[in-house]
């Protein structure tokens, strides 16, 4: 059973730093695609936005516009853990933080294209 769990979160001032970690379970990275989601439950209307995703087998990586320059995705396959160095943070970084999974290495923003998803670990800036 392929399962996810992130953690890292927590509450810091603007323009600080989180680093984000997602374990892996039940399957190797080399043959997933792992995406870094994140949705405010204070805004219900907003939905749940990609923000960076990587290829496992060749570590391929994709950035939405709002995390370029800021947010930067790695993996390390050996420990089966994909990390989000989050920096500069900003209030509407606040959010609850996903990580999920998809078979295959084709990397994709939209939720749908995930089948695993983590609880989600909160990040909260304060201004």
């Amino acid at each position: 059973q392929w399962l996810v769990a992130e953690s890292g979160g927590g509450l810091v001032q603007s323009g600080g730093s989180l680093k984000l970690s997602c374990g892996a379970s039940g399957f190797n990275l080399d043959r997933s695609a792992i995406g870094w989601f994140r949705q405010d439950p204070g805004k219900p209307g907003k939905e749940r936005e990609g923000v960076a995703c990587i290829r496992g087998n060749d570590g391929t990586t994709y950035y939405a516009d709002s995390a370029k320059g800021r947010f930067a995705i790695s993996r390390d396959n050996a420990k089966k853990t994909v990390s989000l160095q989050v920096n500069s943070l900003k209030p509407e970084d606040t959010a609850v933080y996903y990580c999920a999974a998809r078979r295959g290495n084709w990397i994709f923003t939209t939720p749908g294209a995930y089948d695993t998803w983590g609880q989600g670990t909160q990040v909260t800036v304060s201004s």
